[in-house]
């Protein structure tokens, strides 16, 4: 909203943080307003006008201003809306942030910044950069967005930033699913946010996007297990977890969506579904068919050839063909982080190479930035049997 008011993202962005400066300063002496989040957003319009003023510029953007009056009340009645318009105000934003004149990978940092409120340093791990070359990229397309109107894009548009977008969701969904630092095993409501993206999205479109609507289905699937990937805040593997915690509603749902799409030619949001759905529809881990896993990976491979797919794919050959096969598959896997050798040290340790996988999971754990990832590592390592330990 501050966006649309003001045309510009970096005063946007300072009126909140001073917004909320002020709110941790006099709230707890003067008490929390009624209306809290309109209290900030008024807040953050009037330091939006005073640097404005600062600027000598206000006169040329007086018809995009209101006084304080009219803001209050604006804040009051938006802030009171049932969430509709506010939806709306943060779909604009999203396509804003699309906008062709930054490159796919700028777009998607900026929305994952401005409207999923991740921080730098995690979206840094997620794109495999430095903090500091990823807050450069984030005010270099700031700046470049200065001025673009704030409004939903036209039809022809539109389908250009479709992509983006879904990219934008798909990524903010793994940070929900695989948080780069804290102590958070999975950040559930961040998940959430990217699949009601993905609903919006798919409902203002004027034609079916088949691979938005895999995208839905993958990240259902996926969120289904939420319940049960974590127990006592620890995290508990896909092999282990209790199914009978997954949410059978979104399977269904996700399986639904998927069963006119398996005619559909290969796509990579859509193998990524399919690969889900074996998981999903397997009652027990030894009903999962590693066999047809092993061959979409290959399909996508074919399609989107990612040291992440090839990880997933060898895990996959591991789990079909045994554990030497699995690190066969590994060969040549460049993947920054610890995922990678965490998965050499499990299939180290299933061959009995214990002092292998002992030094694997030592690398493993200097590397996670997650609390509740590298206690899971940690107590993974101290089950390696004794003599691994003395070498």
């Amino acid at each position: 909203m501050l966006v649309a008011r003001f045309r510009r993202l970096d005063l946007a962005e300072d009126g909140l943080a001073d917004a909320f400066e002020a709110a941790a300063r006099t709230w707890p002496h003067d008490g929390v307003p009624a209306n809290p989040a309109g209290w900030l957003l008024t807040a953050a319009r009037r330091r939006v006008l005073d640097r404005l003023r600062s600027e000598e510029v206000l006169a040329r953007s007086m018809p995009l201003l209101a006084v304080d009056a009219e803001l209050t009340e604006e804040a009051q009645r938006v802030m009171a809306d049932p969430g509709d318009e506010l939806l709306d105000e943060r779909l604009r934003l999203v396509l804003l942030c699309a906008h062709p004149r930054l490159s796919r990978e700028a777009a998607a940092a900026l929305t994952l910044r401005l409207v999923l409120g991740i921080s730098t340093d995690d979206i840094a791990r997620l794109f495999l950069q430095t903090t500091s070359t990823m807050a450069a990229r984030l005010t270099r397309a700031r700046k470049k967005l200065a001025g673009e109107r704030f409004a939903v894009p036209t039809e022809a548009e539109l389908v250009d930033r479709v992509g983006v977008v879904a990219e934008v969701a798909y990524l903010a969904f793994t940070a929900g699913y695989a948080p780069g630092s804290g102590p958070d095993v999975v950040r559930a409501e961040l998940a959430g946010e990217a699949i009601r993206l993905v609903r919006v999205l798919r409902t203002v479109l004027p034609y079916d996007d088949q691979e938005l609507a895999a995208l839905q289905a993958l990240m259902l699937l996926q969120h289904s297990r939420r319940d049960a990937r974590v127990a006592a805040g620890a995290l508990v593997l896909l092999p282990d977890q209790d199914r009978s915690r997954w949410h059978a509603a979104e399977i269904g749902e996700a399986l639904q969506i998927l069963q006119p799409l398996t005619a559909a030619p290969p796509a990579p949001y859509l193998l990524q579904a399919l690969i889900a759905a074996e998981h999903a529809i397997a009652a027990t881990p030894a009903d999962t068919a590693w066999e047809r896993i092993v061959a979409r990976y290959d399909e996508l491979i074919a399609l989107r050839d990612t040291p992440v797919v090839r990880l997933g794919r060898a895990i996959a050959v591991a789990e079909a063909d045994g554990p030497e096969a699995g690190l066969a598959a590994l060969g040549g896997v460049a993947l920054p982080g610890h995922r990678l050798p965490a998965a050499r040290a499990e299939l180290l340790a299933r061959l009995g190479d214990h002092t292998r996988a002992r030094a694997s999971y030592d690398t493993a754990i200097t590397l996670c930035a997650n609390e509740a990832e590298r206690a899971h590592l940690i107590r993974r390592r101290d089950l390696l049997p004794p003599d691994a330990r003395r070498t």
